[in-house]
Parts: C-alpha cells; structure tokens; sequence
C-alpha cells in the first residue's frame, strides 16, 4: 500500500477500537481517542523504515534517511541469519523484520515504557514523531519539498504541545485503561502496535504479501509472505487502493468515531 492509504487505515482501526471500548464500557475520553488516532495513523507509515523511498525516509530530513538506510541493513542480516532453505535469496531488507509482528510489539512496548519512565518530555518526543508521520501520510500531495517540511515539524510540534497539555488534565486520559499509581500515559503503545499491525495487514494484501508471522516457520519458510489467494491481491497504487479501501477506511473511520463518542 502507499502511505496514503496506511495513515487511513491506522487511523480507522484506532477509532474501531474506541467503538469497542465504548461498547466494553471502558470508554476513550475524545483526546484520548484524537490522540490515539493520529499515532496510530502515523505509526501505521513506521514500519517503511526498511525503505530508502517511503514516506518516513524523507519526513525528518538527512536523520530519517540515514535511519532507513541503517534498518534497511540490519534487516537484510537478519534476514539472511534466520531464512530457511524455501525463502528466497534477496538484495536488502524491506518488507522484512519490520514487517512482522515481533517489531509491531517490540516498538509498541519499547514507546509504553517511555512514556511512563521519560515523563512529559518523552511523551512529547513520542507524539511529535508520529504526528509528523501522521500528517505526511494524510496530507501526502499537501507535504512535498524543503519549506513544507518545516511547516509540518511545526504543525506536529504544536500539535503534539497542545495534546499533552489537554491528556495532562484529570480525566483526559492521561490514565485511560492503566489506572494504577505510576502507569500515566501506558497506552500509548496499544496505538504504536496497532498501527504496525494495520500496515502489515495491509501489505499482506498486495502481490507480494508480508511475512507477518516471523519467526514463526511456514513450512519450507520462516519469512513466509502472508496473504489472500494471489487472484485477490493488488498492485500498491492501483484502482482497488484508492478508489476502494481508501474511501471504505474513511466510512469505517467515521462510523466508528460516531460510536466511540456515542453519537450512534
């Protein structure tokens, strides 16, 4: 999928899980569900890192790509340590180990005990990086070139300023779903997981598949690349990406906002 249609769908799947939280009566109070949303739709771009031309390569200037370029390597190595004899040789590491559901748990888990150990500064640091990358995947055509990345790390860092001030409140959320004394802001991975998961699921649809499973073997692979039958997958950029899923996730990301905050 393109980044686009990432954001969409990360964002869409956060609001699906408000509706459900509504509906379990552990409800999201609304900066918690806006916050969530947006990380979520920025961390569904994040696992790209492996990719020198994604979206996230360019969102934080020469830091990004010198990034990218440094997990593009160490996913090729860990490829090439793990691969049984049915997975394929290959020359680098995209769609790899940050597209498994290892990395989705080990970021997701790795920004919770962040964002309860670095207090408001790590929270911010965690919001600005995912609403940078929130705001490139939504406004993608919007976000092209040097003096409009600027303009988004401002928008991200004022945004990200104004949210932590609102979830800081009492009864924000700050302590949504993680009540006990000292778990203030635990949530914050739940979003950073899903997001990943979303991405994958969505690369799972396309030709090539995604090897969400590893390092779970698949018979003669370790990197199995999950998908649905091959007569049902797409090209990235095609038709059924922009003129299908993206106006679906945008319908289901409405509905479920509506139930999150209990309109419907």
């Amino acid at each position: 999928m393109m980044g686009p249609a990432h954001s969409l769908s990360g964002a869409a799947a956060w609001l699906g899980v408000g509706a459900a939280a509504a509906a379990a009566g552990h409800g999201m109070p609304w900066p918690v569900l806006l916050s969530g949303a947006l990380i979520c739709a920025g961390a569904a771009l994040a696992p790209d890192l492996d990719h020198k031309a994604a979206t996230i390569s360019r969102a934080f200037g020469p830091l990004s790509r010198w990034l990218c370029e440094i997990v593009d390597k160490l996913s090729y190595a860990v490829y090439k340590a793990t691969r049984k004899q049915g997975d394929p040789r290959r020359s680098g590491g995209h769609r790899t180990l940050t597209h498994t559901w290892v990395w989705a748990v080990m970021i997701g888990g790795g920004a919770s005990v962040l964002a309860i150990t670095g207090g408001r500064w790590a929270v911010l640091a965690i919001l600005f990086a995912h609403l940078v990358l929130a705001i490139e995947g939504l406004l993608w055509r919007a976000t092209r070139g040097a003096s409009a990345d600027v303009l988004v790390w401002l928008l991200a860092a004022t945004s990200s300023w104004i949210l932590a001030g609102v979830l800081d409140k009492p009864g924000n959320g700050s302590d949504w779903l993680f009540t006990a004394p000292g778990q203030e802001y635990l949530w914050l991975g739940l979003p950073i997981v899903l997001g990943a998961l979303v991405h994958d699921i969505g690369d799972a649809l396309t030709v090539s598949g995604c090897p969400i499973l590893w390092p779970i073997p698949v018979g003669r692979k370790r990197w199995y690349p999950l998908g649905p039958p091959k007569a049902m997958r797409f090209r990235a950029g095609s038709w059924v990406e922009l003129k299908v899923l993206m106006p679906v996730f945008m319908v289901l990301g409405g509905v479920g906002c509506a139930a999150a905050l209990n309109v419907i």
